[in-house]
């Protein structure tokens, strides 16, 4: 079968020879063990080459879906293509939540885990954070099953795809809440800069979106019976209707505001489940910084508010515990992670982003793994304690380089020649 032409995004056009969709877990093992090199396709929400392969790219999508509610444990084993908004529902009739969610729930879990992808709060690491157990099939076929406790599960988690294919993870879950979500507008600046954990800590998940010009506007999502943030002490004030994070777009692809009480998986993203999140013509960026650097990061930043401008939709600010993973972007580290809605001009961002990177360099910035970026590999190798006990991992689980790409061995095996092709591969 042909390829799918592009990502989500369509700024990746996909060199795949073939595009495979096994409806069995028989005839996923067959692809896998027959292909010199393979790489799954998810959601197709990433805006680098993270998912391409030269060779044989792979859609779960057929495979039964899996969810396997464990109410005495706390957990769920599910099938790694399904999404996010597949999974909450079921959680929800079990009186179940996951302790957080991305800002939308179109994506599955398998690729949010796989990349570090994350939520909100100071409380809740990437949503890897919650992963007891990762099941996958490695390069000769044989199914392997990692569970916290093993020596190579912190690394196996945020594993970019590059160890194996991902067929199931098992997650920890918490009694099912409410949350009431506020939006408030005209936070001073130098609050931001200044007392920028005033504002991050202010409630259960807390988003920061602004230009980086004028406009800064804090999303507050309250679990309910929390006290109630008083951001008007701070010198915002509240929205007097609903808003979307991107002004002009329509606001009925956010989920509800205006403190009216809905269930975890209704608030906590940004987008609701079966409309459009985002933009949808766009490209992103993401960088996590230490979070005692939140407010000097967010002056550097300010300074290139007029360069940003033209190229820039929206701009999103978070906290991220530290989680214990090898290869996350909070690893080891309470983060603040920066994120960037851009046009899709790739050609006008890339100068555009190299300029943001300069600026967070001296806050030991780590990208998304899923989004642009064009950071040295020895760069990345420096963040990460465990970069090297990563590369161990791979040689060990996929010595032939069946789950590598370019894009991959970009970080790893070419790290030691430096380069800047990650954005540039997005072209």
């Amino acid at each position: 079968m042909a390829a799918q032409q592009t990502n989500w995004a369509g700024n990746v056009r996909f060199a795949a020879r073939a595009l495979h969709r096994p409806a069995t877990p028989e005839q996923l093992r067959e692809i896998v063990a027959g292909s010199d090199r393979v790489r799954v396709l998810g959601s197709g929400h990433s805006f680098n080459r993270i998912a391409d392969t030269t060779g044989d790219l792979v859609s779960l999508d057929d495979l039964p879906r899996t969810a396997e509610v464990d109410s005495a444990a706390g957990t769920v084993r599910v099938g790694a293509a399904t999404r996010f908004a597949e999974l909450c529902p079921v959680l929800r009739r079990h009186g179940l939540a996951l302790p957080n969610l991305p800002s939308t729930p179109h994506f599955t879990l398998a690729g949010a885990y796989a990349t570090g992808t994350h939520g909100s709060g100071d409380t809740g690491g990437t949503l890897a954070a919650a992963v007891r157990s990762v099941e996958l099939v490695t390069a000769d076929g044989r199914e392997t099953v990692l569970t916290r406790g093993d020596d190579d599960f912190e690394g196996a988690v945020v594993s970019l795809g590059s160890l194996g294919v991902v067929t199931a993870l098992t997650v920890e879950t918490c009694p099912a809440f409410e949350v009431e979500q506020h939006v408030h507008e005209g936070l001073p600046w130098e609050v931001l800069t200044e007392r920028p954990q005033e504002v991050l800590e202010a409630a259960y998940s807390v988003s920061v979106f602004t230009d980086w010009a004028d406009s800064v506007r804090v999303w507050v999502k309250r679990r309910a019976g929390d006290p109630l943030p008083d951001l008007a002490a701070a010198g915002a004030r509240r929205a007097d209707g609903p808003r979307h994070p991107i002004e002009g777009m329509p606001t009925g692809n956010a989920t509800e505001q205006l403190g009216v009480p809905g269930p975890w998986d209704e608030r906590l993203p940004h987008f609701r489940a079966g409309f459009m999140p985002s933009a949808g013509d766009e490209l992103q960026s993401e960088y996590f910084v230490p979070r005692p650097a939140a407010g000097g990061a967010v002056a550097a930043l300010r300074e290139l508010g007029p360069l940003l401008a033209p190229v820039l939709q929206v701009s999103e600010i978070r906290t991220v515990a530290a989680d214990p993973h090898w290869l996350s972007p909070a690893h080891g580290r309470d983060s603040v992670a920066f994120h960037f809605t851009w046009t899709s001009d790739s050609r006008a961002v890339a100068p555009v982003l190299l300029r943001v990177e300069e600026a967070l360099a001296p806050f030991g910035a780590r990208p998304h793994w899923g989004k642009l970026s064009s950071t040295d590999p020895r760069v990345l190798r420096a963040s990460y304690r465990h970069w090297e006990d990563f590369r161990g991992l791979m040689r060990r689980y996929d010595p032939s380089g069946t789950f590598r790409n370019a894009l991959v061995d970009h970080w790893f095996a070419a790290g030691e020649d430096g380069g800047r092709e990650a954005v540039r591969a997005g072209d």
